[in-house]
């Protein structure tokens, strides 16, 4: 019994030693002179045109924190915000920050909505792990997703929480997984429902999002007011809506084992043609798309793009960054 009791005593000793080392790991890594040129002290606006927004993961004082760079011109020196976030997006106007609460077990997460000049609006406080975040192209919207159980996709067993914030009426939905789900018009039930990476249409009437379930992944068409849901195509994972709405890109597994599960490619909604992307490593990243043209998406450490439709090859914007946003 007494043996039993240690070993208890000891696996809560790790989990929080854990969570303590996840938070701190999180907000502050490294020297305290950054190993990339910054200009602090300025203030961000995710407003400003011709800019491209990210994540810092730079080593340094600044690592975690909202970086900015010209989208023309990604090699200039980033000016960082104060504002440090493990999961950052921005949409017109408004930003979504998702910041993992340090030493804290079970895991907690902030989910913070802020104005374009970073002032908060919304502080949402829910069980989890940053996972994916985006806002809807009108701003209206922020939605995200989180880890309840497991660290990565890669992992067997996991389990997600999606939610939206609608800052137009304030309404909060902490998860989506009670909405209806229909498979070839009919209802369809299993207790391993899981939904994750939601995108929205321009019009916010209307969201994609992948759902799991035995062992499988869908692409799934919503009905946001209703709360309705329909399966359209297998095998898709973390899609993100073009800007003219006709296209999705996505995760496509193309593999079983772990090292490189998958590939990103696009998915023509009319006439359901897929196009495998010129970047052949493996990327577990809801991608963002800077214009109708190209797809941006973080990968060893750095954010890389590449075109939308096949051709030419992938090319590194920035590096030691993740999340990346273009306004």
């Amino acid at each position: 019994m007494r043996a039993r009791i240690l070993g208890v005593v000891a696996a809560v000793v790790v989990l929080i030693a854990a969570a303590v080392g996840y938070g701190l790991y999180s907000r502050d890594r490294g020297p305290e002179v950054n190993s990339v040129a910054v200009v602090t002290g300025q203030p961000v606006s995710v407003q400003a045109k011709g800019q491209l927004l990210f994540r810092n993961t730079a080593e340094g004082p600044d690592f975690g924190h909202l970086a900015t760079v010209p989208a023309d011109r990604p090699g200039e020196t980033r000016k960082v915000a104060g504002l440090s976030c493990d999961r950052f997006a921005a949409s017109a106007g408004t930003a979504l920050c998702l910041a993992a609460q340090p030493g804290v077990l079970p895991p907690m997460t902030d989910v913070i909505v802020l104005d374009k000049d970073l002032a908060e609006i919304r502080r949402i406080e829910l069980p989890g792990t940053p996972s994916r975040g985006r806002v809807s192209p009108d701003g209206k919207l922020a939605y995200w997703t989180l880890f309840v159980n497991g660290d990565s996709y890669a992992e067997n067993g996991f389990s997600t929480r999606a939610g939206i914030f609608n800052l137009t009426t304030g309404k909060l939905t902490k998860s989506i997984e009670e909405m209806t789900l229909l498979l070839d018009g009919k209802p369809y039930y299993s207790s391993d429902v899981n939904y994750w990476g939601i995108t929205f249409t321009a019009d916010g009437k209307k969201f994609y999002a992948t759902v799991g379930t035995k062992g499988k992944t869908y692409l799934v068409e919503a009905d946001y007011e209703k709360l309705v849901a329909r399966m359209i195509r297998e095998n898709v994972e973390c899609p993100s809506l073009s800007p003219d709405g006709k296209r999705v890109a996505f995760k496509k597994r193309v593999s079983t084992g772990s090292s490189a599960p998958w590939r990103l490619a696009v998915l023509d909604m009319a006439s359901g043609k897929e196009t495998m992307l010129a970047e052949t490593r493996s990327v577990d990243d809801q991608a963002a798309w800077l214009d109708d043209r190209t797809v941006a998406y973080g990968v060893e450490s750095g954010i890389w793009a590449v075109p939308a439709d096949g051709s030419g090859a992938a090319r590194e914007l920035v590096q030691h960054g993740s999340s990346p946003a273009g306004v």
